[in-house]
């Protein structure tokens, strides 16, 4: 049993060095040290809910935008008709 244990040991303190010095092993490294430095609870709830407001605030935005936007397209199809009927009566009158 012992001698199982020292065999298996073996093996892997040397398999566990190639893989901790692979891009694999630096991958998980860097992983591991962000999530041990990322910001506290609190600081993320508040930019979540800093970023739903914004978001908010420009969902109204583009929807005023596009109300406006709907309007002058109406002005200027009513005007372009308006100004085709003209040009039809006053060329019935020539």
């Amino acid at each position: 049993m012992f001698l199982q244990l020292i065999l298996v040991l073996v093996v892997l303190i040397p398999l566990l060095a190639v893989v901790l010095d692979s891009r694999f092993g630096q991958a998980l490294a860097s992983r591991v040290e962000r999530r041990a430095i990322e910001a506290p609870a609190d600081l993320t709830a508040e930019r979540i809910a800093y970023l739903e407001g914004e978001l908010e605030r420009l969902t109204a935005e583009v929807m005023r935008l596009d109300e406006e936007s709907q309007f002058v397209h109406r002005l200027l199809t009513e005007r372009s008709s308006a100004d085709d009927s003209s040009r039809l009566s006053s060329d019935d009158t020539d």
